[in-house]
């Protein structure tokens, strides 16, 4: 499963490609082009055919964009990537903070009046254009076909997993029954779905289309008639048999535009997730268009309590294996170590538990300065040595087929020093308030972020990311549109799962992050209470926290005592799932304060 960066691209190769690039430029009469790292689906994660950005440019990251102009060439990354992308991208590209600096006025500073700018509609969704547009006045935007494709000898062919059924006793719910739900409230004709997790989900389908998530690529038509037209190809379904029935039609991706041009009625997008390429197909027909949040997202994101069931059942097996792990690198000495061996010896006891489909993401293994890129990938070229006096940050999970798991442990190598301790306690205080918050139904994300951030702030220190972020069931691990993060705007609902991971990097020096799953439930009542509907967090990840890295005097007692209970619960819970050594250091691991 460990696949390093010198597997998929090549950075040393971005001068060259970037030359290539503006020669098809001038080519067709454009100044500048559009290279984001999306596809035609708008999913966070893409296959390797569909990884332009990093073809052209070295950067590996999960979000960004470059724009090539003739003369200059910006890559565009928030917070989380600022110092991987310095350290990946060739000495031609710029790196670009955003969103501080926003595309459109970053081409409007670079190019003068007249400009022209292609981008491929496939690959930009209908409000990132119509922003784009709004902020470029003076510059016009062209649509083209992709110039990074017609340049890029060797892409790897469009994907073709084969796509089988989730079972009705690991979804909850048949896809049937979903289609009939879903289609009554729509406010439209039909409602376009072009995300994967939302196809998957829809119809209780799963795939390998895309690394780590379990998903097919595919476009679907959703019919308030409760019908469905599924895009995609015959040969992908092969192995399905008869599990997607009489409501659901199929037709090859192909036909996917005359489809849509051949619509009539009204029909609705979404347009914060369409490709302006859909649109402009629609636009093309006689439907009337309506923009709407596509229907799957929200009954996507409250889980049914089948779906809960089973990510307690994942979390179990997963915690065991990450007590069996940590407990394996306890008893290894500093320095013998590299980061690759890390991941190497995590990512096989998950395979151990033989339930492992396929792990959830590539596993962040951070030695030291490492850790301080917060979505570090460790390659043949960076792998370090793990050292005394270091803090390992790893952040890793398992996709099973009850549950997606996501969990992060930041462990001291030795004796560390007061510094990293104090930050360490100060994200294990924000984690912990996270962990014990009620609130009122109706709050979002952006109502609780600043309960994990309240001791960083106190001693002048933050983070760059958000707090959480939504999580599938056997599906993506980054799922919407929940979030727990200042620009969570979606209120949170029972069922829902999310991440809780505070951090602190110290750019050079080391990282902390301490990650669990959570999910949104009714509270209890309690005596005198006058607030109806209050909803709270139960957790879902049992593992040990590392009680070496925590200064006591930080804590206040009522997060004594949760970190006590926490740790009981993991001894309670995980003992019967281990032996021998791995049991031992539970033991030790959980002991109170």
């Amino acid at each position: 499963m460990f696949q390093t960066f010198e597997d998929s691209a090549s950075p040393d190769q971005g001068p060259p490609r970037l030359a290539a690039l503006r020669e098809a430029l001038r080519a067709e009469g454009l100044d500048g082009f559009v290279v984001p790292r999306a596809d035609a689906h708008q999913g966070e994660y893409v296959a390797p055919h569909d990884d332009r950005l990093a073809w052209l440019t070295g950067f590996t990251g999960s979000a960004g964009h470059c724009v090539v102009l003739q003369d200059v060439a910006g890559v565009f990354v928030d917070s989380r990537y600022t110092v991987q992308v310095r350290a990946q991208v060739a000495d031609v590209f710029t790196p670009v903070n955003w969103p501080e600096t926003q595309l459109a006025d970053w081409i409007a500073e670079h190019l003068p009046e007249g400009g022209r700018v292609g981008f491929d509609p496939w690959l930009h969704t209908v409000t990132g254009l119509e922003k784009m547009q709004a902020a470029l006045e003076a510059v016009e935007l062209v649509r083209s076909d992709n110039l990074v494709d017609r340049i890029w000898y060797g892409q790897p062919s469009p994907p073709m997993g084969p796509v089988f059924g989730q079972p009705v006793d690991l979804a909850g719910e048949a896809h049937g029954d979903k289609i009939a739900r879903l289609a009554k409230g729509l406010k439209a004709d039909v409602s376009v779905i072009t995300l994967p997790d939302s196809l998957a989900w829809l119809l209780n389908l799963r795939g390998s289309d895309v690394p780590r998530n379990p998903v097919p690529h595919g476009f679907a038509l959703l019919h308030k008639d409760a019908r469905v037209t599924l895009f995609m190809a015959d040969a992908k379904l092969k192995d399905l048999g008869d599990h997607l029935g009489p409501s659901v039609t199929v037709a090859p991706p192909e036909q996917f535009a005359a489809a849509l041009e051949a619509l009539s009625g009204t029909v609705a997008i979404d347009p914060d997730t369409a490709p302006v390429a859909v649109a402009d197909a629609l636009a093309r027909g006689a439907a009337e268009v309506r923009h709407a949040t596509d229907p799957c997202l929200l009954p996507k994101a409250r889980k049914n309590a089948v779906e809960i069931a089973g990510a307690r059942a994942a979390h179990l097996r997963d915690g065991a294996a990450m007590v069996r792990f940590l407990a394996w690198l306890d008893a290894q000495p500093p320095g013998s170590l590299t980061e690759i061996d890390v991941v190497k010896a995590l990512e096989a006891e998950r395979r151990a538990t033989n339930a492992l489909r396929d792990i959830s993401f590539e596993t962040i293994s951070g030695a030291g300065p490492h850790g301080a890129i917060v979505h570090y990938r460790v390659t043949e070229k960076t792998d370090a040595r793990v050292e005394a006096g270091q803090l390992l940050l790893v952040d890793s999970g398992g996709q099973y087929v009850d549950g997606t798991t996501d969990i992060t442990r930041t462990i001291a190598v030795g004796e560390v020093g007061h510094e990293e301790k104090d930050a360490f306690t100060r994200v294990l205080k924000g984690m912990i308030a996270i962990s014990r918050a009620r609130w009122p139904k109706g709050l979002a994300g952006r109502d609780l972020d600043a309960l994990a951030r309240v001791a960083l702030w106190e001693a002048g220190l933050d983070y760059g990311h958000g707090t959480g972020h939504g999580v599938g069931s056997y599906l993506s691990v980054h799922e919407g549109p929940q979030r727990l993060a200042r620009t969570g705007t979606v209120p949170f609902e029972p069922g829902m799962i999310l991440s809780n991971e505070p951090g602190f990097y110290r750019e050079g020096a080391y990282g902390i992050r301490i990650e669990n799953l959570i999910v949104v439930q009714p509270a209890a009542q309690q005596t005198g209470q006058t607030v109806k509907d209050l909803l709270e967090f139960e957790t879902l990840t049992y593992v040990p926290i590392d009680r070496r890295l925590i200064l006591p005097d930080l804590l206040t007692g009522p997060e004594r005592d949760w970190l006590d209970a926490y740790h009981a619960k993991c001894r309670a819970r995980l003992a019967s799932l281990v032996e021998g050594a791995a049991r031992d250091w539970l033991e030790r691991a959980t002991a109170p304060l």
